[in-house]
């Protein structure tokens, strides 16, 4: 069953004012669905419900709350062929990458429902008063989740499960181009026992004032958003006037780094993963490949192999290794780029063109010679190329990888630890993959540093983000 409409209160609704906006199947440009647009007055309704719904949330025991979030986990994990085949649907990620999406997505499920029980506070002794102080964490209220298209199930439930952990009701804001997932999820928590009005799910082909009505509430306390720095920026000025605080993870530049010491086939392993994983269409994706000049051509030759080798189709079918891009647009703005680049004098090893027809498909492709003034030097890529650039100096790459506005993650490849771990403390970046090409675990505090996001999530460090400290200084 498809759920194409607006989910408050636990209860499913058409919306304010009957508008809606169609889903479309990258594959083939299809009518998936028509769903239902929320406006204004269902934002209200939405934060109403939350409002309603949290002295009872927050006043469960931890337990309670850890529990429902096991269930939650539990469900999902039955159901991780039909949630993934959805993601496919509305996204086009092929099956392999669908199928580790919703289990990463579960996995946020689990994780908070054993951090749930972990809101440990602290006692202390003020050192000039001798007053005890006693530090506890309290449920911080709403929080207004808006999440991206490139991960439909886990972008949603890496917020929805720590702010539940944390006592926290929701209003989620899904992507345009992939509301179907989330939607589907409402049932599943209904069915592991989150009450009305916790999870509450608007769809809107119109998001800013959507998004800025609830911003403007005084009752909602935090903003979680997932997507473009310029888009963060946006919302972080809305949050100013209520004085919200802001979780925000934004985009990415990743540099990943092979020195001549690396073991080539991990390191191209690595490359397929940190390059290819959703086609490319994630923050962390690598998307300035540096690889030292005496073990650049053996680099070259392993990883263009393998990139020809991907079978490019719907995703949906059988040994299909790359779907298609979200929509036009995103295909568009990988194929200009390569053509910026090729013009600069990057020469094209594989791939390089679109496909002619239906579906918004870009070929894997692998790009060397790129110069630093190419725009993908510069921009994320967001899709499946491979911008290759050389070097022969350790303080010149660690700057080159340095030499952006962004910083959410890096990767590099080296035999040598001590060499990996001191390179690893230069790079400005949140997150650095050591002889890994992935970097995201739930158990992990996810997010970057500059232009790349504030706050974390995932890890203990996840659940803070839908808290707040509060301390009472005593004697006795």
């Amino acid at each position: 069953m498809t759920y194409n409409d607006l989910y408050i209160n636990g209860a499913w609704r058409s919306g304010s004012g009957g508008e809606r906006f169609d889903v479309l199947n990258p594959a083939d440009e299809t009518l998936l669905a028509s769903v239902a647009s929320a406006s204004e007055p269902d934002a209200v309704a939405a934060v109403d419900a939350a409002h309603d719904a949290f002295s009872a949330w927050a006043g469960l025991e931890p337990r309670e709350r850890g529990e429902i979030l096991r269930k939650a986990f539990e469900l999902m994990q039955d159901r991780l062929e039909d949630i993934a085949r959805l993601i496919t649907l509305e996204n086009g990620k092929a099956r392999a990458d669908a199928m580790g999406e919703a289990a990463y997505a579960a996995e946020f499920f689990r994780w908070f429902s054993e951090e749930a029980v972990r809101g440990e506070g602290m006692l202390t002794r003020a050192p000039s008063s001798g007053a005890r102080t006693l530090v506890h964490y309290k449920p911080a209220g709403i929080a207004v989740l808006v999440t991206p298209w490139n991960y439909p199930a886990a972008m949603g439930t890496r917020k929805i499960a720590p702010a539940l952990a944390a006592g926290c009701p929701v209003v989620i804001k899904p992507a345009a181009e992939t509301p179907l997932t989330m939607l589907a999820l409402m049932p599943l928590l209904e069915e592991a026992g989150v009450p009305p009005g916790v999870v509450n799910v608007l769809p809107t082909g119109d998001p800013g004032p959507v998004v800025d009505t609830m911003l403007q509430d005084p009752r909602v306390r935090v903003v979680s958003f997932t997507g473009s720095t310029a888009v963060g920026r946006k919302l972080l000025r809305s949050s100013a006037a209520q004085v919200i605080k802001p979780a925000m993870e934004l985009g990415g530049n990743a540099p990943f780094l092979v020195f001549e010491d690396a073991d080539i086939d991990a390191a191209v392993e690595g490359c397929m993963l940190a390059k290819m994983r959703n086609l490319g269409e994630a923050c962390t994706a690598a998307n300035r490949i540096f690889v030292h000049e005496s073990v650049a051509s053996t680099f070259v030759e392993r990883f263009t192999a393998r990139m020809q080798a991907l079978q490019v189709g719907d995703g949906l079918a059988e040994g299909i290794d790359v779907g298609p891009l979200v929509n036009a647009a995103t295909r568009d703005k990988v194929a200009a780029m390569v053509a910026d680049a090729v013009a600069k004098g990057a020469r094209i090893r594989c791939g390089g063109v679109a496909p002619k027809g239906k579906g918004f498909f870009y070929p894997p492709t692998v790009l060397t010679d790129v110069p630093r003034e190419a725009d993908c030097c510069h921009e994320e890529i967001f899709g499946p190329v491979a911008a290759i650039q050389t070097f022969t100096n350790e303080a010149d790459v660690i700057a080159r990888a340095n030499e952006t506005e962004y910083g959410l993650a890096a990767y590099v490849f080296t035999e040598d630890l001590r060499r990996g771990l001191a390179v690893s403390e230069q790079l400005e970046f949140g997150m650095v993959g050591l002889n890994r090409g992935l970097v995201s675990d739930p158990a992990a505090p996810f997010g970057g540093v500059k232009q790349s996001g504030l706050g974390r999530e995932g890890g203990h460090e996840g659940m803070l983000e839908f808290m707040e400290s509060q301390y009472i200084s005593t004697n006795w």
